[in-house]
């Protein structure tokens, strides 16, 4: 059986710029969230931080982070902290996402995820929620958001 992927970052942040370096796999495995350029800061059972830095490429018109970059920041968190809890039986999928925003994001924006329970063994699939608050360099949660995770079964290889 292979690493998870929480085995990989406990090894990998023990490396110079390994937490950097982490980040970039993440990438390389979900193209998608390099468009972001995402640094995950903690990863443990339950519990994802990542940031990102307010940079051009995710400013929108108005001068702030851009709602789909939040929205990406949200999802690779919530994403990563399901998939560092889950057992090895099971998988997970995003299913949908309720988003709010609360204030305008300008600076640095750090997400953290936690799933609203503990991820269980399961003969079937069953959903779970992710809330992932997205803070401003101050602290202020300037987003939030609430993803529906589906959970199921690893299909059965023959």
């Amino acid at each position: 059986m292979g690493a998870t992927i929480l085995d990989i970052h406990r090894r990998m942040i023990r490396w110079p710029c390994g937490r950097w370096l982490f980040s970039k796999l993440v990438c390389i495995k979900a193209p998608y969230f390099a468009s972001i350029s995402p640094r995950i800061e903690r990863l443990e059972p339950g519990c994802c931080e990542a940031s990102l830095r307010h940079r051009r490429r995710v400013t929108n018109h108005i001068g702030s982070v851009h709602a789909i970059a939040l929205c990406n920041l949200a999802e690779l968190a919530g994403g990563l902290a399901i998939d560092a809890s889950l057992p090895p039986s099971m998988r997970w999928i995003p299913k949908g996402m309720e988003v709010e925003y609360l204030k305008k994001a300008t600076g640095t924006m750090r997400a953290v995820a936690t799933p609203a329970a503990a991820t269980v063994e399961s003969a079937t699939g069953y959903a779970l929620p992710v809330g992932v608050a997205v803070n401003d360099a101050s602290g202020e949660t300037v987003f939030r958001a609430r993803i529906s995770m589906w959970i199921s079964p690893k299909p059965s290889r023959p």
